[in-house]
């Protein structure tokens, strides 16, 4: 409790213990007691998976620009790898919207600077400032490898073996640098 009465502070996001990845739980004998959910990467060939749930019709609306929004492609790119891994069960799908917005919504503050430029006029004095697409676009890089990590630690959580191979956020740098090429 402060010094004026009020109840401030708490938990903050992110505080405490961080949780042990499976590897460590197996090698340490189960210590909790409870059972584990145990993947392996070595055949995602042979997994069922579940059916996609399909993406909100937000993520695919028209902007005022008149172009698409490419949230919908990135949410159906990481749910399927998500899939090929026999994770997507876990990953809520309300996780992989705001990751594929935020993506999206970085990728058009990139465009935006492509196109207008890093400097913009001050509306009153006229004098050059910062574009505040350059602001705006750190702020969603910034969410979106939040995101991805939120993610992708529920993956390794979950998983026996380490996985180092390709992954969706390899694919927004692409999808990025295919943008600004105009394709």
């Amino acid at each position: 409790m402060a010094k004026d009465g009020t109840n401030r502070g708490g938990a903050r996001v992110g505080a405490g213990a961080k949780k042990k990845p499976l590897t460590d739980k197996i090698a340490e004998g189960n210590p909790g007691g409870r059972k584990l959910t145990v993947m392996e990467f070595k055949d995602t060939a042979d997994l069922k998976g579940l059916e996609m749930p399909e993406p909100n019709k937000m993520l695919e609306a028209i902007q005022k620009d008149g172009k698409a929004l490419v949230a919908g492609e990135i949410y159906r790119n990481t749910w399927r790898w998500l899939n090929e891994r026999g994770c997507a069960a876990l990953v809520e799908p309300q996780l992989l919207e705001r990751y594929a917005m935020s993506v999206a919504r970085w990728i058009q503050c990139e465009e935006a600077v492509t196109e207008y430029g890093f400097l913009a006029k001050h509306p009153t004095t006229g004098n050059a400032i910062q574009s505040p697409y350059v602001a705006m676009g750190q702020n969603y890089m910034n969410q979106t490898n939040r995101l991805w990590m939120e993610i992708f630690q529920i993956v390794k959580e979950n998983c026996t073996g380490e996985y180092n191979g390709a992954s969706p956020q390899d694919d927004v740098m692409e999808r990025l640098l295919m943008a600004r090429r105009g394709k």
